[in-house]
């Protein structure tokens, strides 16, 4: 089972009707036009993915697993509306509970499909040790970023506390997110072969992957 053209229509309908009774009236559509062929194909990456690292987890179970939960939490936010309006995945390397995990991610909505790969915002405990091993390793990080990363991430303004900042790395380290990725067009997402085109994505930033794992002391 693949992404099909019904789960971008289901989306943007849900953008136009974010509330709770147009969800339960579509609950049907939502389970087998997005759920259902999402859990498809995480099954269907998941043999692939342990090739690249056999500690990545691909859970294809309907909750808990790698498909992201479609309902927003409003706890601390202005807004309201229940539901999000794009379907994610995510499939990050296994580690304990208190350590924060790179991993890759599949974004799904109308008019924007991609792939993430890395370390989005982590704790200050990880940050500085990503950061020392870039330091430690300035080598192996130029050949981790070699595809480069991603553009407009937050950064700060001054370099970290306790780095050089005449430092040649000082841009990444002054960064707080360690990520990249790649673009699909929805064509593409609804391709027979587009678990095929997103493990070679996926592959092609274990490099990334598997430094920002050992910065943090995870197996890759």
């Amino acid at each position: 089972m693949s992404v099909t053209r019904e789960l971008f229509r289901f989306l943007g309908e849900l953008a136009r009707h974010n509330d709770r009774t147009w969800f339960n009236a579509n609950k049907d559509r939502y389970l087998t036009e997005v759920r259902d062929p999402l859990l498809g194909f995480i099954r269907a990456v998941a043999p692939k993915l342990a090739a690249i690292s056999p500690h990545i987890v691909a859970d294809a179970r309907p909750s808990g697993g790698s498909l992201l939960r479609i309902y927003r939490d409003t706890r601390f936010t202005r807004d309201k509306t229940p539901y999000k309006t794009n379907a994610g995945l995510s499939f990050a390397l296994g580690a304990r509970r208190n350590v924060e995990a790179p991993g890759y991610y599949l974004h799904l909505a109308p008019g924007e499909v991609f792939m993430g790969a890395g370390l989005w915002r982590p704790s200050g405990e990880a940050l500085r040790a990503i950061r020392e091993a870039i330091v430690k390793n300035p080598p192996g990080w130029k050949r981790a970023r070699r595809s480069g990363l991603s553009h407009g991430e937050a950064t700060l303004k001054r370099p970290p506390r306790g780095f050089d900042p005449d430092h040649p790395l000082i841009d990444d380290l002054k960064r707080l997110s360690f990520t990249s990725g790649v673009s699909f067009t929805e064509r593409q997402a609804c391709a027979p072969d587009f678990p095929r085109r997103f493990v070679i994505a996926c592959r092609h930033e274990a490099p990334l992957m598997r430094f920002l794992a050992r910065a943090v002391g995870l197996s890759f």
